[in-house]
């Protein structure tokens, strides 16, 4: 078992300590749940109130709380609580399943391939024709990976998730289970003979540095020329991002949310959960878009947008409060 002083947890964090405390920490919890040897987190002054209760010996919390820690208790003060627990969170990170042979013998892997120095591979994944596999990548069980694809050095892939042709992933990404990056395009067209056509799909997908892609994502294959995803892109659960879609860096979508055909998204875009972008559309640097909103049209950067169909977060306050006058007060 892992364990902790409060001084050796401040060296990794950097902040100031207040009070003391002799207790030893050998994990982390929520302030509700957390025992005497267990470290929580206070990253808001409305949380203050639970510490009374709580059985936490100490807790990380920002510069602004107010409250004292107590008898053999402690915080330890920083800017960022929430920052300061991912790091605490890695030191008590239980280590990753053990690869007990670089490549598994199961493992299918063409003569063509290129395999990185260090790269781990495991039982039953499938390695295409003219694949190269970076230096330190791991590739989980049951990973399909298809012709001419490139994956980054130190890129996790797990289990189940499918790469398909001539995509694209680069360094430092990780890619969720059951994900799949490169299928077909949602492209169809009215066929007076046959229905529906199939509209070929003939471009790729192509991923930057340091992207995460959650499980059961999807990242379509442009029509031609490519999906792009910029560096430090995070992509939530259950998320889809249709053909052609480029989205800049560090842009977040959260889970459930979509992006139809050929949407742009600028730097730092933040998609909440559940919300629809339509095609075509350009949202601009930095701009925000709530959760379950539906955006129909282009978006400056910088905006804040509310509500389906989505409009300035400013005029979808003004109108749900009217809304709601004149539900609960039908003669104002």
């Amino acid at each position: 078992m892992k364990s902790y002083s409060i001084q050796e947890i401040n060296e990794v964090i950097n902040g100031v300590i207040y009070g003391t405390t002799s207790q030893s920490i050998t994990a982390t919890e929520q302030l509700e749940k957390a025992t005497t040897s267990e470290i929580s987190f206070i990253g808001n002054k409305k949380y203050e109130k639970y510490w009374s209760a709580s059985n936490a010996s100490v807790a990380v919390v920002n510069e602004d709380i107010s409250i004292e820690p107590g008898e053999n208790r402690a915080f330890i003060k920083v800017k960022n609580a929430d920052l300061a627990m991912s790091q605490i969170l890695a030191l008590f990170a239980p280590p990753a399943p053990l690869f007990r042979t670089n490549i598994h013998k199961t493992a299918t892997i063409d003569e063509t391939a290129i395999i990185g120095e260090g790269a781990n591979i495991g039982a039953g994944c499938y390695i295409g024709p003219k694949v190269e596999i970076g230096a330190n990548a791991t590739i989980y069980p049951n990973v399909t990976i298809l012709d001419e694809c490139t994956i980054g050095k130190n890129t996790i892939i797990w289990s189940g998730t499918v790469v398909r042709e001539r995509c694209h992933v680069g360094n430092d990404c990780i890619i969720h289970p059951n994900a799949t990056i490169g299928a077909d395009g949602f492209g169809f067209r009215p066929c007076s003979e046959k229905g529906l056509v199939k509209i070929p799909q003939i471009g790729n997908v192509i991923i930057g540095n340091g992207v995460e892609i959650g499980a059961n994502s999807c990242v379509d294959r442009g029509k031609f020329s490519s999906t792009i995803l910029g560096d430090g892109c995070k992509i939530d659960n259950l998320v889809q991002i249709g053909h052609n879609s480029k989205l800049g860096k560090f842009c977040i979508m959260a889970g459930n949310s979509g992006l139809a055909g050929s949407v742009t998204l600028g730097n730092g875009v933040i998609i909440g959960g559940s919300a629809s972008i339509k095609d075509h559309t350009i949202i601009g640097d930095g701009a925000v878009i709530g959760a379950g909103s539906g955006v129909t049209g282009n978006v400056p950067a910088g905006k804040t947008m509310l509500g389906y169909p989505a409009v300035e977060a400013r005029y979808a306050l003004k109108q749900w409060a009217m809304l709601k006058r004149m539900v609960c007060d039908p003669k104002k």
